[in-house]
């Protein structure tokens, strides 16, 4: 075989066997994991609009509700698990794609997407004074 200048060589036996060998268990249940991430990102954003009824009480009383804040706490709430689900699909497919354990990427994502949501929540009801959970 002729090789052109710059070129490598092809990788030989060594180098095929030093790859780690892919575990069906863990494509499996990441694939799993991934289903119910996603699908507890779109109940979190299905939940989210109902945060807006924390404003009811809002001009009612002689204290206002701080506007800027229950934004923001309702667009945390509503937003990043969407966010954090896709980044945690990304991942876990770099990570299967080199053969490393992946499950607990989603696992870390449903994680991560319900306390960002919890901070949301939070951010909402803080801006309401007297709410409470």
């Amino acid at each position: 075989m002729h090789y052109v200048f710059g070129m490598s060589l092809p990788p030989g036996p060594a180098a095929v066997a030093s790859r780690p060998p892919r575990r069906t268990w863990d494509v499996v249940l990441t694939i799993v994991l991934l289903v119910l991430s996603v699908l507890l990102a779109l109940l979190l954003l299905v939940i989210s609009p109902f945060l807006a009824f924390a404003s009811d009480s809002c001009g009612s009383g002689p204290a206002e509700c701080n506007l800027d804040q229950m934004t923001a706490g309702f667009l945390v709430a509503a937003v990043t698990p969407a966010i954090v689900s896709i980044l945690g699909i990304a991942v876990a497919i770099v990570l299967l794609v080199l053969r490393r354990l992946a499950f607990w990427v989603p696992l870390a994502t449903m994680l991560l997407a319900l306390c960002l949501f919890a901070v949301g929540v939070a951010l909402v009801f803080g801006s309401v004074p007297g709410a409470t959970l």
